[in-house]
Formats: C-alpha cells, sequence, structure tokens
C-alpha cells in the first residue's frame, strides 16, 4: 500500500525514529512511503534545516533520498481545484490530488491545509477515511509500542511542537488522552472531512 507523507510529518517522524513503526502501523513498509519532490532541497537549504539544524536535517536528508518522490497525477483533474486554495500549498496540492487518484493514504501534519480541503466536495469524498493526521498515528503507536517507548523517540521535537509538548513532556500525564483531546478537535474543525482513525 502506497503512502504519502508531507514533509511537515515526515520530519517529526524521521527525527523521532518512528517512520518505519508510523508506516506499519498503517498498513505499508517504509518501502511504499513516498515524499515530496521538494524535501530533499528543503533539507539541504531552507526553513526545515533551519528549524532541526544541520545534522538533524542531515540525517533526514539520507532517509528521504532513499524515499521515491511523489508524482503528479496523470490528469489534472484533482490538482486544478486545489491550485486556486490559498490554505493548502503546492506541497499539499501534490499530496491531496496524487492520493484522490491512486487511493493512496496520506500522513498529513498541515492542519490549515486540512480546513481548507473540506470545503471542496470530490476530494473530500475521495480522501474519506485516508488522511492521517499526525496525531492519530502517534496515538495508534502509543498502543502498539507503548507510551513510554514512543515518548523516549519524541523527546527531540519537545521542544519543536507545541502538541507533542502538551502530550508528551510531563511524565504524568497520559500521551493517550491529550492525543486523543488533539485528534478530536482536528476532526470537529474538519468536518464533514472524514479523517483516519486508530481502530
Amino acid at each position: 500500500m502506497t503512502l504519502l507523507i508531507d514533509s511537515d510529518a515526515f520530519c517529526k517522524l524521521v527525527v523521532s525514529d518512528l517512520l518505519r513503526e508510523a508506516a506499519q502501523a498503517l498498513g505499508a513498509e517504509l518501502e511504499e512511503c513516498r515524499r515530496l519532490p521538494a524535501l530533499p532541497h528543503m533539507l539541504r537549504r531552507g526553513g526545515l534545516r533551519r528549524r532541526y539544524g544541520g545534522e538533524a536535517s542531515d540525517a533526514m536528508l539520507r532517509v528521504a533520498e532513499r524515499l521515491p518522490s511523489i508524482t503528479e497525477p496523470s490528469s489534472s483533474i484533482w490538482l486544478d481545484p486545489l491550485v486556486p486554495v490559498q490554505a493548502i500549498d503546492p506541497g499539499e496540492a501534490l499530496i491531496f490530488a496524487a492520493a484522490a487518484e491512486s487511493g493512496a493514504m496520506i500522513v498529513s501534519g498541515d492542519k490549515r491545509a486540512l480546513e481548507a480541503l473540506k470545503e471542496l466536495e470530490d476530494h473530500r469524498e475521495a480522501l474519506e477515511g485516508k488522511i492521517v493526521a499526525l496525531e492519530a498515528v502517534l496515538l495508534e503507536l502509543c498502543r502498539s509500542l507503548g507510551s513510554d517507548l514512543v515518548r523516549k523517540r519524541i523527546q527531540p521535537l519537545v521542544d519543536l511542537d507545541t502538541g507533542v509538548r502538551a502530550c508528551f513532556s510531563s511524565e504524568d500525564t497520559d500521551p493517550e488522552e491529550g492525543l486523543s483531546s488533539y485528534l478530536n478537535d482536528l476532526m470537529e474543525k474538519v468536518f464533514p472531512l472524514i479523517l483516519w482513525q486508530p481502530p
């Protein structure tokens, strides 16, 4: 099964050493994951490199270069309606269009784009249950791997991501509870777009 991963989710899962496990939790192998064509460039020089630092970016780059990039859909019927939507950047537009055409699943960390996508009925129907928010995959990993292991691996993100910090920074909090709360809030915001939920 093909799994399309946006750049934000890719970086967070690789930095946490959870990409392979996340793919497997969604029924895919690492080799079936696809990333955006611009990701290697963004890791070499750009905002991602400034955010994560040189060492982490170089490590992410090695993973990114081993994965095939997402290809444009064969027809423009899925891509064209997304292009004028301001909240959906070109990378997210490519991911949504490619998944709508192919039936692939998506892991996305772009909540703004998901809120905009809910307005596009054809895309909403084509992608129903196929978009996996980062909180949903982390919740599934807490259940399958154990919250302690996920908490340990995700520590590099605690200072970089508000949601991760809220759910994982304290040993006294239950990350599953926090992730469920974030996910429920997101599902309300993007309704009637139906997101993937952990079983």
